[in-house]
C-alpha cells in the first residue's frame, strides 16, 4: 500500500505544479503537451483529481490513526 500511496502523492504533486504553472506563468504544461480539451488533457487531470481525493482520504485516515 505504501507504493501506491507514493504514487498516488507524485501525480498530486505534478497537478500541483501544473497549477502552479498556470498560475504564476499562464503556461499549462499538460495542454501544451497534449492538446487543449483532448481526451487525453480530460484525462490527465481527472486522474489528478481522483489522486488528489485519495490523498486526502490517507491523511484523514493518518490523523485518525495518530489520534487513538
Amino acid at each position: 500500500m505504501e507504493i501506491t500511496q507514493k504514487i498516488l502523492l507524485v501525480i498530486t504533486i505534478v497537478g500541483a505544479i501544473n497549477w502552479g504553472l498556470i498560475g504564476l506563468l499562464d503556461f499549462d504544461l499538460v495542454a501544451s503537451i497534449f492538446g487543449v480539451a483532448t481526451f487525453f488533457t480530460k484525462a490527465i487531470y481527472t486522474i489528478v483529481g481522483i489522486c488528489g481525493l485519495v490523498n486526502i482520504g490517507i491523511l484523514m485516515a493518518h490523523l485518525d490513526y495518530k489520534r487513538d
